[in-house]
């Protein structure tokens, strides 16, 4: 093989590996977009109120949440979430959550469609409870209507969180929901289809 034509090759083999990068990266890219908050309005009681959106593995994800403030109250002290009891997890009305594609949410199969988030602090975990009841203020928590509880993993939040703060995150097998407020951080893994 002359020079020339190896010259020709490592060009060919460097392009198509460039190629080969760029598309893996808009690829892993895709999976989860960056979230997108909207203002929805600035809240009744001053906790304002978003709706967060996220792609993922081309299921599109919402959540509308009061986002209430700290305010140097501590959580299951002086405010929400208290130990054993249901938690609207957010303020004013019920934190709403919405997916135009199946999910598995921990062992919960969720069917697309429109559900209520609520949590519960229990002996030192939380566990994740979607309701099949919509559209209502946040308390009371309305009782039989789970479409299911799952646990999750509580650990500390990477930066401290003066406002609840609900984000999803990218994962090899699908996606992580996190839940930060004060320095915890409960979190739940999750697959869409």
């Amino acid at each position: 093989m002359t020079q020339a034509k190896v010259g020709r090759a490592k060009e060919t083999l460097m392009k198509r590996t460039v190629l080969a990068l760029a598309v893996t990266a808009l690829a892993l890219g895709a999976a989860v977009n960056a979230q997108k908050s909207t203002t929805v309005h600035p809240g009744k009681a001053g906790s304002p109120h978003v709706r967060t959106e996220w792609t993922v593995d081309s299921g599109n994800l919402s959540i509308e949440y009061g986002r209430p403030s700290l305010k140097g109250r501590t959580p299951g002290k002086d405010i929400d979430p208290y130990d054993g009891r249901e938690w609207r997890t957010g303020a004013d009305e019920a934190t709403t959550f919405k997916t135009d594609k199946m999910l598995m949410i921990g062992a919960v199969h969720v069917p697309a469609g429109t559900y209520t988030i609520y949590t519960i602090p229990t002996g030192g975990t939380w566990h994740l409870v979607l309701s099949k009841k919509t559209g209502q203020w946040g308390v009371p928590y309305p009782k039989g209507e789970d479409l299911g509880r799952a646990p999750m993993t509580l650990g500390k939040a990477p930066a401290a969180a003066e406002q609840l703060t609900f984000s999803i995150q990218d994962t090899p097998a699908g996606a992580t929901l996190h839940i930060d407020w004060g320095t915890t951080r409960a979190s739940i893994p999750f697959t869409v289809g």
